[in-house]
């Protein structure tokens, strides 16, 4: 509509905006041109919004959607599969060489650790590549519908400047973190090396000097904390965050907090090694500590378990052990045998070839006692009333101690009864006759009578 001011663009009765003179001389056109063109231009709007706020357009930026989705769905199944088939075929190719079944166990590792790499590699390319594919699924998603293309924008922006970010970011510390894969690299690797020799080492496959069968994994133990720990020491600078204050300031808390309270942790830590390589026992081992006498079921750098003859489990502490007295009745047990003892005192009224017999022959009839070498008799004192007799018998069984020396006690009873001879013990005093020597009567002189009493009034 003209007016004195200018051309007027009006939809029904809503005025849009004024085209004046000054406009159309700034455009270079004639006003009505210029006021055309702008009425155009609101046209073409006004008809692009219809169409895509209708339901045909929105029917379409669905079936868009669910294309899209279902082709991203068709790349990762595509992407899963490719990688299991390449696992299988570089696992085939690896390991299913007639060169794989005799290659030493070392050898295997190597390939089997390489293998891995490679794989990890792959993962992580092909779930950076779905990552990249399900960011633009998403914007391409948002876009299609106009209430949501402008988070399709803002989605893409955000989404380059974070990984730009990130890459930029990774390409500063790529020098450091090489240097840190590095270092972890090789100390991975190497722990498994140390790993596969000290189980050949346990498993009697490999000599190594000074590491025996027993030794052989609290060895690797020791040395994966070894490995461990100086790999953190030399990696430490060039962790992200290692020269900040804060990450400083932790480190030290951490420090004094481990110092004040692992004083009794250091000292069975360094017991525990001690004990490792000094080997005074051994797991199933029959042992007396500390006036506890048990199995031992349990052992590792800090504590020793044992289980005793009525099934209680008691935790020492290795510090406690390294500074006491270690009794293991194990340890010559299938060589030679250990050495059951017990005593009785006789009177001596009774021939200690007897007792010697008798001794020997409970002994021999105790069932977990060998009969070679053959159980023997000591003399251990000749008190005033009696003379102290020793039993040794020799076995292999001590995890029966308890049950041994029952048995052995048993019979010794039922040899003495059987022979008539009195066990006197605990020490009695009983009036008798005074007179009668305390001899065997076959060393007392022919036709010997004890002399009577005498009382005097």
């Amino acid at each position: 509509m003209e007016t004195g001011f200018g051309t007027v663009l009006l939809t029904g009765n809503v005025h849009l905006m004024s085209v004046t003179d000054l406009d159309a001389a700034g455009a270079g056109v004639p006003r009505t041109e210029l006021a055309a063109r702008y009425a155009n231009s609101i046209q073409e709007a006004i008809y692009r919004y219809k169409r895509s706020h209708s339901l045909l357009a929105y029917l379409i930026a669905a079936g868009k959607s669910i294309v899209a989705w279902a082709v991203f769905g068709l790349i990762c199944w595509l992407v899963v599969r490719s990688i299991l088939i390449l696992q299988t075929s570089l696992r085939r190719w690896i390991f299913d060489r007639p060169s794989a079944a005799t290659a030493r166990p070392v050898a295997r590792l190597v390939w089997e650790k390489a293998l891995t790499v490679v794989l990890f590699a792959m993962k992580a390319a092909a779930g950076l590549f779905l990552l990249f594919q399900l960011s633009f699924v998403i914007s391409f998603t948002l876009s299609l519908f106009p209430q949501t293309a402008g988070i399709s924008t803002t989605f893409l922006d955000y989404l380059t400047e974070t990984v730009g970010a990130i890459g930029m970011s990774l390409i500063e510390y790529l020098p450091r973190g090489g240097f840190v894969i590095v270092v972890c690299f090789f100390a991975y690797y190497v722990n498994q090396v140390i790993r596969v020799l000290a189980a050949a080492a346990e498993r009697g496959d490999v000599h190594i000097p000074g590491v025996s069968a027993d030794v052989a994994r609290p060895t690797y133990q020791l040395t994966r904390l070894a490995i461990i720990i100086f790999a953190l020491v030399v990696v430490y600078p060039y962790l992200p965050g290692g020269q900040s204050e804060a990450f400083k300031g932790v480190t030290i808390l951490l420090g004094v907090l481990v110092s004040l309270s692992s004083g009794s942790v250091v000292a069975n830590l360094f017991a525990g090694i001690v004990l490792t390589y000094m080997r005074p026992y051994k797991l199933g081992d029959r042992i007396l500590v500390g006036g506890t006498l048990g199995e031992v079921v349990h052992k590792n750098l800090l504590v020793t378990r044992l289980r005793t003859f009525k099934n209680e489990e008691v935790v020492i502490p290795n510090s406690a052990i390294l500074s006491g007295q270690i009794l293991n009745y194990s340890a010559f047990a299938h060589s030679g045998g250990f050495i059951l003892n017990t005593t009785v005192t006789i009177g001596y009224d009774t021939p200690w070839r007897q007792v010697h017999a008798l001794l020997i022959d409970a002994a021999r009839r105790t069932e977990g006692v060998l009969p070679s070498p053959e159980p023997f008799v000591l003399q251990k004192s000749l008190n005033d009333f009696h003379i102290t007799y020793q039993l040794n018998a020799y076995s292999d069984r001590p995890h029966e101690w308890e049950r041994l020396y029952s048995r052995l006690h048993e019979n010794i009873q039922d040899c003495f009864n059987e022979a008539g001879v009195e066990i006197m013990s605990p020490t009695y005093l009983s009036l008798r006759d005074g007179n009668t020597v305390a001899l065997p009567a076959e060393h007392r002189p022919p036709g010997y009578e004890p002399s009577s009493f005498r009382v005097k009034l």
